[in-house]
């Protein structure tokens, strides 16, 4: 096996492991609770979909290095920081560097969220889609050989990116429904103290 196959597999491996990131949070986003409904277990979401954050962004790392150990793709480790001189499809390989960095930016700042503050943790948050969106269009695009061939949207590999995206986006069409279904939040609004009744004043004595 080639070191160009192994990055294949590896990248493969890390839009998996994104792809249940991604639908374990759309899950925790509309608070379902696996003890009261299927599959009836206590479950602790949260920390795997902290876990398989961190382990999917080890292995988008280790994705583009194995390259560098391949002898005919040429790769330097500046070619996989900065791609855009890659001896090979280099403004692909720039979505793909995009990606990784957007992922580290979404684990890092996931990781200090309790410094950040839930409202502005969140925001950032919502950088984990376009770093998906980065990862699904870089998988499809580029080619697993390095050999600048045509894209072959029929091939396994590519069929599997593809099954990926569309899950991701019928689950986010859930969630979009789910949220339309739900009551507007309420306002709390502070109590009016009704005035209190001003006593009489005195009446003078003989009166």
């Amino acid at each position: 096996m080639t070191a160009i196959e192994l990055s294949s597999y590896a990248g493969l491996a890390a839009m998996t492991l994104l792809t249940m990131n991604i639908l374990i949070g759309l899950i925790m986003s509309v608070k379902y609770n696996p003890v009261r409904n299927w599959p009836h277990r206590r479950i602790n979401t949260f920390k795997i979909h902290n876990w398989t954050a961190y382990i999917a962004l080890a292995v988008a790392v280790i994705h583009p290095l194995l390259i560098t150990f391949s002898s005919t793709a040429k790769f330097t480790l500046v070619d996989i920081l900065y791609p855009v001189n890659a001896p090979k499809q280099p403004w692909i390989n720039v979505l793909g560097a995009l990606a990784l960095y957007s992922l580290a930016f979404v684990v890092v700042t996931s990781y200090f969220r309790g410094e950040l503050g839930r409202k502005k943790w969140k925001t950032l948050h919502f950088t984990a889609y376009g770093t998906a969106a980065l990862f699904y269009v870089h998988g499809i695009l580029t080619d697993p050989n390095l050999k600048d061939q045509p894209i072959d949207f029929l091939d396994g590999e590519k069929v599997y990116v593809e099954l990926c995206l569309l899950i991701v986006i019928v689950a986010m069409v859930f969630r979009w429904r789910w949220q339309l279904r739900q009551p507007p939040p309420r306002v709390h609004r502070p109590k009016v103290r009704s005035p209190q009744p001003q006593a009489a004043p005195p009446t003078a004595p003989g009166r």
